[in-house]
């Protein structure tokens, strides 16, 4: 998504990262206390690379989102505050490919927002994405693929947690390649309003 999100922030499109939690249990090994602020800070850091100025944590538990009521409340309130054309959430099925499973906090995640979406008040954004396998829209990023990598490796102690042994650029780019391989990135339409 980091590659899509540098050509609409390069094209003067404002955007936000709305989070729900810090990923404080995403550091294997770390205390989560010391972990959260970190995660925060990688991912700050990371959002500035591709023109993200403002990110948003929402303190709720990592590895234990679910779809609740205070959840999707909070989902709202940013709806209204931000009021976005799109949204763009994370993938909410069981598995990106055979053998690839999502994760919970994601699934959770992504029901919430469709929710959310669905029960919200005032004027709804017009459309709503999930960055999943299944892609409805693509986006040429032929020409991102280098800051979306600079992006992501900005994750410096998680990932270098996550695979010890591979270098974190060269991580990045593997993960970039894996989701931009032929130069674009692709969004499934969930939901869409006129």
């Amino acid at each position: 998504m980091a590659a899509a999100v540098a050509r609409w922030t390069a094209s003067g499109k404002h955007i936000v990262y709305a989070l729900a939690s810090s990923g404080e249990a995403g550091i294997e090994g770390m205390d989560p206390a010391t972990a959260g602020p970190i995660r925060e800070e990688e991912q700050r850091t990371s959002a500035a690379i591709v023109g993200v100025d403002e990110v948003e944590f929402w303190g709720f538990p990592d590895s234990e989102i679910s779809n609740t009521a205070e959840l999707r409340d909070r989902i709202r309130t940013t709806i209204a505050r931000v009021r976005p054309d799109v949204i763009l959430s994370l993938y909410g099925g069981p598995e990106w490919a055979p053998g690839m499973p999502n994760q919970r906090d994601h699934m959770e995640f992504a029901a919430a927002v469709l929710e959310a979406y669905d029960t919200f008040d005032g004027e709804r954004p017009r459309w709503l994405f999930e960055n999943g396998p299944a892609a409805t829209h693509r986006v040429d990023v032929s020409d991102q693929i280098d800051v979306a990598v600079r992006s992501l490796a900005a994750h410096q102690q998680y990932l270098s947690v996550l695979d010890p042994d591979t270098p974190v650029v060269e991580q990045a780019r593997r993960q970039i390649d894996m989701v931009t391989g032929d130069g674009f990135c692709g969004f499934e339409l969930k939901r869409s309003h006129s």
